[in-house]
């Protein structure tokens, strides 16, 4: 069942999100060789209690942080950790937050000092895609057309597009209906309605799109290796267009 959302609602999550961002923010200056993402998550988790707010995704399932920390061949749901984050590393920090019981969720992906064109590229294509599916969220489109917008501009140029990890419906709870896949076909799919809240989260390879699993039962990789990255906002169907709530 798709949960529409009030304009209050939707307010109380664009608190939500902004609070979200501004963290960010914070960690876009922490990213540099040597840094931990142990370190980011505990700054995280710190930076939420001072502002009222607490990291949804801890305890969800058993997950133990506050942020996944995903670093070059991890897909998502990366765990922090002690190791050093070195020259060169791509790094993507994802969390959800909740505020006074509204949620947002936003992931983004950071280079650690000079990285190589590879890996530019990809962070630079993977948020174009962002936006491009973005700009399909718009009352009376469907799910399809973001999907389709997303995989028709990665793909021509090279990268594949990540199916097992996919966008969500989002509210009171992390996960709910329609779900959103970054991959799909025109004019297919859930009819966007005013008030339904949705994240937008594409995530984009160097190499194939497929997925191995950790031994710990949530760290995602790419199979083959190869680079990963991932942007995302969360955003309301509005009769204006969407309206981005994880931004500042």
């Amino acid at each position: 069942m798709i949960i529409l959302k009030s304009k209050q609602e939707i307010m109380e999550m664009q608190k939500s999100g902004k609070l979200l961002a501004q963290c960010h923010a914070e960690i876009k200056n922490m990213i540099k060789p040597g840094v931990t993402t142990h370190d980011i998550d505990q700054f995280v988790e710190k930076f939420l209690e001072q502002h009222g707010a607490t990291p949804e995704q801890k305890g969800y399932h058993g997950y133990p942080f506050a942020t996944c920390a995903s670093v070059n061949d991890v897909i998502c749901h990366g765990f922090p950790n002690k190791e050093l984050l070195k020259e060169g590393d791509i790094v993507t920090i994802d969390m959800v937050v909740n505020l006074n019981g509204a949620l947002s969720d936003s992931a983004w992906s950071y280079r650690v000092g000079e990285v190589s064109e590879e890996a530019d590229r990809l962070l630079k294509v993977t948020e174009q895609c962002l936006h491009l599916g973005i700009e399909q969220a718009v009352v009376g489109n469907r799910i399809g057309d973001i999907g389709y917008a997303i995989q028709h501009h990665a793909e021509p140029l090279g990268y594949s597009v990540v199916r097992d990890f996919i966008g969500h419906g989002i509210g009171k709870s992390m996960h709910e209906e329609p779900q959103v896949p970054h991959y799909g076909i025109r004019n297919r799919g859930v009819r966007l309605k005013e008030g339904m809240v949705i994240t937008i989260e594409p995530m984009l390879n160097t190499g194939a799109y497929h997925v191995k699993l950790d031994s710990d039962g949530w760290t995602a990789r790419t199979a083959d290796g190869s680079l990963s990255a991932q942007y995302e906002h969360t955003l309301a169907i509005t009769e204006d267009g969407p309206l981005i709530l994880t931004k500042l």
